[in-house]
């Protein structure tokens, strides 16, 4: 599917610019390819710089304040210094390499609630920049991720939510300063006795990190109350683990010990190895909310639309 969108001309008379995604799915440590077109305006220019950024918005706090921000994360340069006649047109083809640590926005094919990701385009001209609008992009799981959701599903996980959270994780390489919670409602057995269950993905090209939390009561980097689990692997030692029974495992741990673990207990917990055992897949817990109770934020809305409204006030609040 092809994304376009025009971004406002220039100052008048000035260029304008198409910017034109090849596909609109891609993966975490995957390229997105496409085109750049720029249309002259009245007159001549000159173009200092033409560059991709990869926006999300992220969930921020300032002091007691809460609040959230539109973020650029990554940004590559398409082109350097050109002239560009009046009324002249050129094609600057592109390969956006997207980070691996770029949140998922999107499993089975349907945005998941609470998330959104765009590629915008930046034209200088004249020291004058037009950060212009943004195209939307679906970052799908990783397959090693996307086994961790089926095991979410299999035992009985409701998807809550989902969101950006400013920061960075006590003992993980991350190189963003930013990570993803998804958020589930435990199985009915361990209603009551847990809250709810955080899910985090870090990759990198080396493998991946699995980090889940229960009863978030403060964050993740605050007092360390809150039970944790980490789990690192490579990525095919990830998409061969039998992520059923480690989430099991941990998820009967936590409730066993939830009277007596809050007390200054660190809860990171580092787990190697698999047994490779493969489920029969059901990452449809993510999707399904997207499709059922998440299709009142989701359903009629037009992902573009989405995230323009997003983003909206981003300046406002930069």
């Amino acid at each position: 599917m092809v994304f376009k969108k025009l971004l406002g001309a220039l100052g008048i008379g000035g260029p304008s610019v198409d910017t034109v995604l090849h596909q609109d799915h891609v993966r975490p440590g995957g390229t997105v390819t496409g085109e750049v077109r720029i249309e002259g305006g009245s007159q001549d220019v000159v173009i200092e710089r033409v560059a991709l950024g990869l926006v999300t918005r992220v969930e921020t706090e300032h002091g007691d304040r809460e609040g959230s921000a539109g973020v650029e994360f990554h940004q590559v340069d398409v082109s350097g210094r050109l002239e560009l006649a009046a009324s002249e047109s050129r094609v600057l083809p592109f390969e956006l390499a997207v980070p691996w640590e770029t949140p998922v926005t999107a499993v089975f094919g349907q945005p998941m609630p609470g998330m959104t990701l765009g590629v915008r385009t930046e034209l200088a001209v004249a020291k004058a920049v037009d950060k212009g609008d943004l195209d939307p992009l679906l970052v799908e799981p990783l397959p090693a991720q996307q086994r961790v959701l089926d095991a979410f599903g299999e035992l009985g996980f409701q998807f809550k939510g989902a969101d950006l959270e400013h920061g960075v994780l006590h003992g993980v390489a991350q190189r963003l300063p930013f990570f993803q919670e998804i958020e589930f409602f435990p199985p009915e057995q361990h209603a009551g006795r847990i809250n709810e269950v955080e899910l985090t993905f870090v990759a990198g090209a080396e493998g991946l990190t699995v980090v889940l939390e229960a009863d978030k009561r403060g964050g993740f980097l605050s007092s360390g109350q809150d039970v944790f689990g980490r789990y690192e692997f490579s990525h095919q030692d990830a998409l061969e683990a039998d992520w059923t029974r480690l989430v099991a495992d941990w998820l009967e741990q936590v409730a066993q010990r939830r009277g007596g673990m809050f007390g200054g207990h660190d809860g990171h917990h580092d787990h190697h190895g698999h047994d490779g055992h493969r489920g029969p897949g059901m990452g449809g817990v993510v999707a399904g909310a997207a499709l059922g109770a998440g299709a009142g934020i989701v359903g009629g809305m037009l992902i573009g639309e989405a995230v323009e409204e997003v983003f909206e006030g981003e300046e406002d609040e930069g």
